[in-house]
């Protein structure tokens, strides 16, 4: 029995249709119906009932996912534990996001390389929200992301937790004391993108400070943020260590204000599924590389 085909059998059965499983896999669609019919040849049952729209798992089907799950779990864990490293090869699909670029993703990345050096790796940055949605529906491998992620057969691991502190412009000549939420909101806010864990903490310490239609300037790029907090333009509470640079050269000034902002906990996030062994080994390689880098930080950054 061909390995291959049990897998695509289980990439079907995931995602409902031959075309979505000829995607994930980077094949066509007849190859996936090819593999698919030669299985059920082999095994003499139909796994699936076919229509124009979709495929649906026949009974034997639906028995059969587990022990399919089991066969790819084993032999995955099998090719991890005999094999070299540097001799597997496919891809990984890893989101991530802003916070995690400006810190730690170009060592993690590295340590991923040395120990798959033929695996390319697929790396997009998004919001924690929609890297969340394509985690779970199963369209990247792995997310680095402002979590937990609460949904079925998903493994979140901790990885750091970032403290936060208001920033702002030498150029707003803020005065050198304890300043109130309130004098924040004096100037347009620079925050992260609408409807994301940080957005939604900013709207309830303004709301809970009894401060009325604050002006704020949302953005899903942690670079443009930055941007327009050293033009002057705002103010904006991020964490320290994803501007240190900024600090050193006295771009940004870090404030004393009272409610401090609240820290921001990131997680790895992937499915746990018998073929995504490398995703798994990827997120401990994160877990790692994160624990690393808040400790060698002093100002900041906590684990």
């Amino acid at each position: 029995m061909n390995l291959r085909f049990v897998e695509t059998f289980l990439w079907v059965a995931r995602l409902g249709s031959f075309s979505a499983a000829a995607e994930r896999l980077n094949t066509t669609q007849a190859a996936i119906s090819n593999r698919i019919a030669t299985l059920e040849r082999d095994l003499g049952i139909r796994l699936f009932e076919r229509d124009v729209r979709c495929v649906r798992l026949t009974g034997l089907g639906q028995q059969a996912v587990a022990k399919a799950e089991e066969l790819v779990r084993v032999a995955n864990e099998f090719r991890e534990a005999v094999s070299d490293p540097g001799s597997l090869r496919g891809s990984i699909r890893i989101g991530t996001i802003d916070s995690i670029a400006h810190a730690w993703l170009p060592q993690f990345i590295e340590r991923l390389w040395a120990r798959y050096p033929s695996v390319a790796v697929d790396l997009n940055t998004d919001t924690s929200l929609h890297m969340a949605r394509e985690v779970a529906e199963r369209r990247i491998d792995l997310a680095l992301i402002m979590g937990p992620v609460i949904a079925p057969d998903i493994i979140n691991l901790d990885l750091c937790t970032f403290a936060c502190t208001w920033l702002a412009s030498p150029k707003l000549n803020l005065p050198d004391r304890p300043l109130t939420l309130a004098e924040m909101a004096d100037h347009p806010i620079l925050a992260y993108s609408r409807d994301s864990i940080p957005h939604h903490r900013l709207l309830k310490q303004l709301a809970d400070a009894g401060i009325e239609d604050p002006t704020i300037y949302n953005s899903n790029s942690l670079a443009t943020v930055i941007r327009l907090a050293q033009d002057g333009i705002g103010v904006t509470p991020l964490p320290k260590v994803i501007v240190r640079e900024q600090l050193t050269a006295g771009t940004l000034v870090a404030l004393d204000v009272t409610p401090a902002f609240p820290p921001l906990s990131f997680h790895a996030v992937y499915s746990d599924h018998p073929d995504n062994l490398i995703s798994a080994v990827a997120a401990r390689m994160a877990q790692e590389v994160a624990h690393g880098f808040s400790h060698a930080q002093t100002d900041g950054a906590s684990w």
